[in-house]
């Protein structure tokens, strides 16, 4: 016996009201499971009962529930009743769509610049885990089960970088130079340590070079309105002096690498002197690692290319996922203030800069990264809002009528109303000393600063 649905009509994205169709339910649920090997129409057409059952439940009928309000019952509905590997193709179909609608239909353009793979497996793992949502993430935390995620995490991410080791080994003949690169704060110093770890027990000796100490004094760099320096850009570093160094060492010479006061914004030049032996392999970590200029003395024959990002595949409360950005600057707030000096505000306040650079020097060349793994932690977002939550209350008081402050305005509330959701933690005993998160929080048991 089929159920009737109770509602007559909902409102599309434009505010449309249109009347409202059982059967594209089942079309778009047929679609997401042929997508994964399901091909049974009758199958979608009893999970269309369950979302009918559902939206009586919980619309009058009377009510015009949107179209997103409807997603999300079919998600909860795919869930609930075992079909897990239909809701993670259905989740992923509305955020495709959503990106394109946001890029004004060109979304097809992005995917060399999003590793929908990783994505997909990301989100996979999140809801094997039950964490793919803020709502059952505050469950984990509140039934005490957070160090068991933290656990299960850092496997994950540990076993993501021992393949990358591998992979490096299985090369490591003809491999010069391995680089570590991806946007600020996405977890490239910790990965770089435990890969040069995994790669010395592998038989594969490196010599770490940290391009950061590259950095042309704080003073060259112009400034705008608000006093602020934009130093994200390739060209913040000394492109010129990097090649010639990475070209030397490569050829058996001795260079004497620079040295970078984070806290001061002073290069002083000739301090460190390093050498490669013909058996080892330059390992450098930086944001800029796959900007070609940058590394433009080394054939690319030499190079093995990790790239590293937030993936996060957690949802809010209204069911958009978390961005990536805000998750990473989270974490460069916390590192800032406690390593380089820098007050939160102006942390934030220079975030479009940042934002602006990678967009335009880091995220496009993903693909030509020889390897891609996710910095992103679950659990981190207890702890996150620990450090930052109280901060954001009088940035958005005072930014609100500032028109020279509106991408600050717009980001600090939005975090801000992420962060209200979530469930502060404040037990940090149980993160252990190798958590990437420990980059950035303190406490790491790798020399990273």
């Amino acid at each position: 016996m089929t159920t009737e649905a109770k509602i007559t009509q909902i409102v599309k994205r434009d505010n449309q009201i249109v009347p409202f169709d059982r059967e594209k339910i089942t079309n778009a649920i047929y679609r997401a499971a042929a997508s994964v090997g399901g091909h049974d129409r009758d199958v979608s057409e009893n999970i269309t009962e369950n979302v009918i059952s559902m939206l009586n439940e919980c619309f009058h009928p009377t009510d015009k529930p949107s179209v997103e309000e409807v997603q999300n019952i079919i998600e909860k509905v795919l869930i609930e009743h075992g079909h897990a590997r239909t809701a993670k193709a259905f989740i992923l179909y509305r955020e495709y769509r959503r990106r394109e609608r946001e890029s004004g239909g060109k979304g097809s353009s992005m995917d060399g610049r999003l590793p929908y793979r990783l994505m997909y497996k990301t989100l996979l793992w999140n809801i094997d885990h039950s964490c793919e949502t803020i709502e059952k993430l505050n469950r984990i935390v509140r039934k005490g089960k957070l160090p068991e995620l933290i656990v299960s995490t850092n496997k994950a991410y540990d076993e993501s970088v021992q393949q990358a080791a591998r992979m490096i080994a299985s090369e490591q003949d003809h491999i010069r130079l391995i680089i570590v690169a991806g946007p600020s704060s996405s977890g490239k110093t910790t990965t770089t340590a435990k890969l040069a770890r995994w790669l010395n027990e592998m038989g594969v000796e490196t010599v770490p070079l940290n391009l950061d100490h590259y950095f042309f004094d704080l003073e060259l760099h112009p400034r705008d309105e608000h006093g602020d320096y934009d130093f994200e850009t390739p060209e913040a570093l000394d492109i010129t002096l990097i090649n010639n160094h990475l070209k030397a060492l490569v050829d058996g010479n001795t260079v004497k690498m620079p040295y970078y006061d984070f806290q001061h914004g002073k290069r002083h030049d000739n301090m460190n002197e390093v050498s490669v032996a013909p058996e080892q392999v330059i390992l450098i970590d930086t944001l800029h690692g796959l900007y070609e200029p940058l590394t433009r003395g080394i054939d690319n024959q030499l190079k093995f290319k990790v790239y590293i990002e937030t993936i996060s595949q957690l949802r809010d409360n209204d069911g958009n996922f978390i961005r990536w950005t805000d998750i990473r600057l989270l974490r460069r707030i916390i590192r800032d203030h406690a390593n380089r000096g820098y007050d939160p505000k102006q942390t934030i306040g220079h975030w479009h800069y940042v934002r602006s650079s990678e967009l335009k020097h880091i995220i496009p060349f993903i693909k030509d990264a020889n390897y891609v793994l996710n910095g992103a932690l679950p659990y981190e977002f207890p702890f996150l809002k620990k450090y930052t939550n109280s901060y954001f209350p009088s940035f958005i008081s005072e930014w609100k009528d500032d028109p020279k402050r509106v991408d600050a305005f717009i980001r600090a509330k939005r975090i801000y109303k992420m962060l209200d959701q979530i469930e502060q933690y404040d037990d940090e005993s149980i993160i252990p000393g190798d958590s990437l998160l420990r980059e950035f929080i303190g406490g790491s048991v790798y020399k990273l600063h």
